[in-house]
């Protein structure tokens, strides 16, 4: 019965050192976190506009073609990782799938181009 236990020790060493790394984490922004914040960092900050009473003010188009640049970017690397991994072993099906897949992201780049999204002025 002493052999099994002796098996788990270094489970229970690991968990125990996860609890004490995590609750010295989880204390240590209270005790050496700055206790004077100014008025500019309590205040409210969403999408780099100012806090406004009304919530219908009309936002520029570029704000939504720059979270679609994002979001075409992202899924790209998303599905180009595992397909470059993998790509010794895929088939041409599976090549000319994600072939298809960068030719609308393409298109979605060229429109956001055409659109002054990479414009920063």
């Amino acid at each position: 019965m002493t052999g099994v236990l002796a098996d788990y020790l270094p489970l229970v060493i690991f968990i125990g050192l996860s609890l004490v790394i995590g609750l010295a984490l989880l204390i240590a922004p209270f005790i050496v976190a700055y206790k004077a914040p100014d008025a500019e960092k309590l205040s409210a900050y969403e999408c780099g506009f100012n806090a406004f009473d009304d919530a219908r003010m009309k936002f520029d188009v570029r704000f939504y073609l720059v979270s679609i640049l994002f979001i075409i970017f992202d899924l790209e690397i998303a599905f180009l990782f595992p397909w470059a991994v993998a790509f010794s072993d895929m088939s041409m099906t599976a090549f000319w799938s994600m072939m298809v897949f960068l030719g609308v992201l393409t298109v979605g780049f060229a429109y956001e181009w055409k659109k002054g999204a990479l414009e920063w002025e």
